[in-house]
């Protein structure tokens, strides 16, 4: 998931591109890559990559926030890794740094508007609230909950809702930045086929200006 921020006049343009690689033991439902998975004995390869730009003020006040358009395509090498449509809305993001906490929230609607006739149509919403809280040396507490609602399910079926946090740690390999964090979720809401639970271990490389 690289984020290419791009300074234009007193803009940043913020591009985010996610480019999921998916080992699937079979339909499993709830994911934002796959808002209406079919049957299936699983598959392993390329799911729908998403891009989104944020058009944000390059000198934000205490509230950064940025807004802009999201495209879903759909690349995935397996029927069973995506959507087969093309789907297109609109994204936002809110952010506030207190000291010493980081909270925001970012948000996505998606619709299709053209792609396979045979598969579902899409119309899924992404809620993102995340909380860190800064510790001492690099480390941080972190929740960082992704909520979907498939609107095209049935209503018992629509939500995706986890709870839970991890840690992380900001650190130096040579001069090169990294962040990493692990994290566990309980899925307090979430659709038939959806697991119980969520775990994920992340890795980012940081090239700040």
């Amino acid at each position: 998931m690289p984020v290419i921020p791009v300074t234009v006049g007193n803009w940043n343009l913020i591009n985010r591109v996610i480019i999921p690689l998916i080992d699937s033991p079979g339909s499993v439902a709830g994911l934002p890559e796959i808002p209406n998975p079919v049957p299936g004995d699983g598959a392993t390869g390329l799911g729908d990559i998403n891009y989104s730009l944020f058009l944000s003020p390059a000198k934000p006040d205490k509230i950064i926030w940025g807004l802009g358009p999201s495209l879903m395509m759909p690349t995935a090498s397996d029927d069973q890794l995506g959507s087969k449509k093309w789907s297109a809305g609109a994204t936002g993001v809110l952010l506030a740094q207190p000291k010493p906490w980081s909270l925001g929230i970012l948000a996505r609607q998606l619709w299709s508007f053209a792609g396979d006739d045979d598969r579902a149509d899409v119309s899924q919403a992404l809620i993102q609230p995340f909380v860190n809280y800064n510790l001492a040396k690099g480390w941080y507490l972190i929740t960082d909950m992704v909520i979907t609602a498939n609107w095209k399910a049935d209503s018992g079926s629509r939500w995706t809702v986890p709870l839970g946090g991890g840690v992380g740690k900001l650190l130096k390999i040579g001069s090169q930045a990294i962040n990493v964090r692990a994290e566990t979720y309980y899925n307090v809401e979430k659709p038939d086929g959806a697991p119980d639970w969520q775990w994920g271990f992340t890795v980012q490389f940081l090239f700040p200006k």
